[in-house]
């Protein structure tokens, strides 16, 4: 194919397109691509991150990589898993899984809905898991919905991806030697958020509250809210001490002290836009004010700039 394009450029450039025309009596014919999914691009981007795992405790690792950030905890219990990275990365989570000790998945926690934190809880279902969430995280995965910002259609999750234990208010869970306290965060990222405290090795997996060194994305369409964000990620500084091992949703492996200047950052952004949408400034005037302008450098490294965020600020405010 690359071949005859670059013959076609090379006639294109020696012969006039009329004349080309007139000699074959057709019109020259453009190759076309088939369109793609937005959703499966989506995936598929992040699918491809390879998976890295890093110790936390003696029988706690962490698994960062397509979709953002899991921890297993192992032992004779079965495995615990908090979140299941997106679909395409199943192969190789499996395999890591694996190489994390023979020990079947018997509990998976979903932080929320999203679907990088939630699209392999099928087949870990299938190998007999049970699924652990917010009451919100079942009733948003049985919904469609569209994403504004990534501008994303999703469809309803397969029931066989549904949360067989919900709660509303908190849930715990001993295992391993291990407690677990699984608290809910009122609306932040979503309406569907929870926390994940590992309360012996002090580790505290903290789902999309908190994005360390980057400009978060925050789901207006279901619940989200700049404002929750600021409240959660002070929840979160209320739970951590100087020693906690905090695992973000996204983003490295975090102390307390990022955690508050993460806070500090949501809190100057939504100051900010607050101010220019309360002066009547539209969605667009409030963007080419660049309110991020100094904030760019060490927060517009992830998936957003500063542009984006002003929008995801603007609307969720």
């Amino acid at each position: 194919m690359m071949a005859a394009m670059g013959a076609g450029a090379l006639v294109d450039g020696l012969v006039p397109r009329e004349l080309a025309r007139a000699a074959t009596g057709r019109s020259p014919q453009q190759p076309t691509a088939p369109p793609q999914d937005p959703l499966a691009a989506f995936r598929a981007q992040l699918g491809a991150i390879p998976i890295q795992a890093q110790p936390l405790a003696e029988n706690l690792t962490l698994l960062s990589g397509p979709g953002g950030n899991v921890v297993v905890l192992r032992g004779p219990d079965g495995m615990v898993v908090v979140d299941t990275f997106v679909a395409p990365a199943w192969p190789k989570f499996q395999e890591s899984l694996k190489g994390l000790g023979p020990a079947p998945v018997k509990f998976v926690i979903d932080t929320h809905w999203h679907l990088d934190h939630t699209d392999n809880n099928a087949p870990l279902r299938a190998g007999g898991a049970t699924l652990v969430a917010h009451e919100n995280t079942k009733l948003r995965m049985t919904q469609p919905h569209h994403l504004a910002v990534l501008e994303l259609d999703l469809p309803p999750s397969p029931t066989d991806a549904l949360p067989q234990r919900v709660f509303k208010d908190g849930y715990k869970l001993e295992a391993n030697g291990e407690r677990l306290a699984v608290t809910h965060v009122p609306p932040a990222h979503t309406d569907t958020d929870v926390v994940v405290r590992f309360e012996k090795a002090n580790v505290l997996h903290t789902g999309d509250v908190f994005f360390n060194g980057r400009y978060p994305y925050i789901d207006g369409s279901t619940g989200g809210r700049i404002d929750g964000m600021i409240a959660g990620a002070d929840h979160l500084l209320s739970l951590a001490d100087t020693a906690t091992k905090i695992v973000p949703g996204h983003g490295a492996l975090a102390t307390k002290a990022e955690l508050a200047k993460y806070r500090d950052m949501l809190s100057a952004a939504a100051d900010r836009v607050r101010k220019l949408k309360a002066s009547g400034k539209t969605l667009e005037q409030a963007i080419a004010a660049k309110p991020f302008v100094d904030l760019d450098a060490e927060w517009g490294k992830g998936r957003f700039n500063g542009d984006t965020f002003v929008k995801v600020v603007y609307l969720t405010l």
